[in-house]
């Protein structure tokens, strides 16, 4: 079985369909209860999406972004508080103290899983990768990128795409731009989060509320 599993594995990378890394490590985290636990995928469904870059048939770069809306905070707070056992009447304290530390910006979580260690430079000056949040409005640039560290059993009960060889970041966009006009207004669907270089593009599409 498991190598008919292998083959299997083998041949999806050489046709080039393969959508994750290959999986190294333990499962992340889940919560005992079913319908919490599909509840909180759901959720993070909503406002995640992924992609991946290819050269040829070798792999360069898999991302996954979260946009942190307040319902997404909220539902990460309550999954938090229920994996530690925290009074959850604690949550909505956390999430004004977390949404009042976010200040004026719109915030992902970006995990990226890169080939090349000296390609995974997203929170340098120099990088040769353009982040971008893409809005209806226009496209505007991050006022912070922050590398939050490698993936860990942590981060990954939280965002289980991650694997033992991601590395997280957090980004954030300003709320407006310079002449004043709101970077994701009202009545907006969708927005997008593009990372571009001369690797390639990657553009994740998540719901704006």
């Amino acid at each position: 079985m498991r190598t008919r599993l292998g083959l299997g594995a083998l041949l999806l990378a050489l046709s080039g369909c393969v959508s994750t890394p290959p999986w190294v490590g333990e499962s992340a985290p889940v919560l005992r209860n079913e319908l919490q636990e599909q509840t909180y995928r759901d959720i993070l469904a909503r406002y995640t999406d992924g992609g991946e870059i290819y050269k040829g048939f070798d792999s360069v770069l898999f991302a996954t972004a979260t946009l942190q809306t307040p319902a997404f905070r909220e539902a990460r707070l309550q999954r938090q508080a229920l994996f530690k056992a925290l009074p959850v009447e604690e949550v909505p304290a956390r999430l004004a103290q977390e949404l009042a530390q976010a200040g004026d910006t719109h915030e992902f979580f970006l995990g990226v899983h890169v080939y090349d260690y000296h390609y995974d430079d997203f929170d340098r000056p120099s990088s040769i990768w353009n982040v971008e949040l893409v809005t209806s409005t226009g496209a505007v640039r991050p006022v912070s990128v922050e590398r939050v560290g490698r993936a860990d059993m942590e981060m990954r009960a939280y965002y289980p795409a991650t694997g033992v060889f991601w590395v997280g970041y957090r980004v954030r966009f300003p709320t407006l731009f310079a002449d004043g006009k709101l970077v994701i207004p009202p009545g907006t669907e969708r927005v997008v989060l593009r990372l571009a270089s001369s690797l390639g593009r990657v553009e994740m599409r998540v719901f704006a509320h």
